[in-house]
């Protein structure tokens, strides 16, 4: 096989890895809260929203040692412990008790930050400036493909349930969890690349091995220009992944008046965001490469999708939702016939996700392009910026309701979108020079 051919199969096994993982991870996440208000036990009292917001916290804190641990170990076995983690969280909740799944809670943000970190660097190391946007939609969409299995489960062993029996969620467990073990060692396969194919991977390598400065190397990063303009934009990515993995189908879930299948639209949700994830990635992604405009046009597109999702969910959600008991919600939403309700709440969930991915390739596009030759600590700042907001949101989550939840978001979008054209705007600056010094 040819080096590039070597290095395109890398990034393909990469993605099938993380798309086993986080079939079941993400479906974990997009249920949880529902399970937990169907949990009747008196040795449980927890809180999907606290728990992911826990999660999220320790990853924000982990990844400052994270780079170190993939230089360590290699990105290779720090992916496969990492999803061991993954995997344990998810099956704490075949018997769940409350201090198993804050412990367990804690274990995933520490194994997320060292996951990210590693899959960053496997994404850098086998790609060049002319691949970086093909191999980032490809990473990305198949990443996605988790969104639609999972929930697609989700839906037909749900489908008729109004109340979720101990039975119903421990089946769904096991198999999440064995799900998430075959995505485990699935990263086995991924082969080193050879350095001598590409100067700039070499470099990539060559970088990894100073692990007393990496970390010095990431906060300097932070605070370099690029990626403070990048922040904002990356800080609304974790936003709107709190709201559009665990709340939006919470307020699904608690909308009484979709009927008996309130429960098993959560799964059909899930399956919209996927198939708007796959769409970007591919479209945006594997197009990346022949746009002659830069990444802008595809983050202004997100921009408006996300403003159109925001819009009609405020019409369609009733603002008690997020927070509504096991029973459900009776306030009424401004759109009140529930056969449109139901179709509306798809769209926008099909909305959700492919404003997502214009915003996540494009800004795993131009942080593989900026820091190349710095990629473990560029992905983890990434993720400490991204998990940080993703935790605070869920936090808030616990208590705001839906309408300013959705204030919060259309104001972070908004901000991200202009910081990433400035950031856009560098980043050409940067590919001239580069193109004038190679004369």
């Amino acid at each position: 096989m040819s080096p590039e051919g070597k290095r395109l199969s890398n990034i393909i096994i990469l993605g099938f890895g993380f798309m086993f993982m986080f079939t079941a991870f993400q479906t974990c996440g997009n249920i949880e809260q529902t399970v937990i208000k169907s949990f009747n036990s008196s040795e449980f009292h927890g809180s999907g929203y606290t728990s992911m917001s826990i999660i999220y916290g320790v990853f924000s804190a982990s990844n400052l040692i994270a780079p170190s641990v993939v230089t360590v170990i290699g990105p290779q076995l720090s992916m496969f412990f990492s999803g061991l983690l993954y995997s344990g969280y998810i099956a704490m909740f075949i018997h769940p008790y409350t201090w198993s799944f804050y412990t367990a809670s804690v274990l995933v943000g520490i194994g997320a930050a060292v996951l990210w970190t590693a899959q960053g660097n496997v994404l850098a190391i086998n790609s060049t400036d002319s691949t970086i946007g093909r191999n980032s939609g490809i990473f990305w969409a198949l990443l996605q493909f988790s969104l639609f299995f999972g929930n697609l489960y989700i839906y037909c062993a749900w489908h008729g349930h109004v109340h979720i029996t101990d039975k119903d969620r421990q089946t769904v467990f096991i198999s999440l969890t064995i799900i998430s073990l075959v995505g485990c060692f699935l990263f086995f396969l991924i082969r080193k690349p050879d350095p001598e194919s590409s100067p700039v991977n070499s470099e990539v390598t060559e970088s990894l091995l100073e692990p007393e400065s990496i970390e010095i190397k990431a906060c300097k990063m932070f605070v370099s220009k690029e990626m403070l303009l990048l922040s904002v934009s990356i800080g609304y990515t974790g936003l709107e992944l709190t709201f559009y993995s665990g709340v939006y189908g919470t307020c699904i879930g608690a909308m009484t008046r979709f009927g008996q299948d309130a429960k098993s639209l959560i799964g059909i949700s899930g399956i919209s965001i996927g198939i708007g994830e796959i769409l970007g990635g591919g479209v945006f992604g594997l197009l990346n490469k022949n746009n002659r405009f830069g990444r802008n046009p595809v983050v202004l597109l997100g921009l408006i999708t996300h403003y159109v999702a925001f819009y009609l969910i405020f019409l369609n959600i009733a603002s008690d939702a997020p927070i509504a008991p096991e029973a459900g919600t009776d306030l009424e939403s401004y759109i009140i016939f529930s056969c449109c309700s139901v179709g509306v709440a798809l769209l926008c969930s099909f909305l959700l996700g492919l404003g997502d991915s214009c915003f996540n390739t494009q800004l795993l596009s131009i942080i593989g392009f900026l820091f190349r030759d710095n990629s473990a600590p560029a992905f983890a700042v990434f993720k400490f910026i991204q998990s940080i907001m993703a935790a605070l949101a869920f936090y808030y989550s616990n208590y705001l309701l839906l309408h300013w939840q959705l204030l919060i978001l259309v104001i972070a979008g908004f901000l991200g979108t202009v910081t990433f054209f400035v950031a856009e705007g560098v980043a050409q600056s940067s590919r001239r020079e580069s193109d004038y010094d190679s004369i």
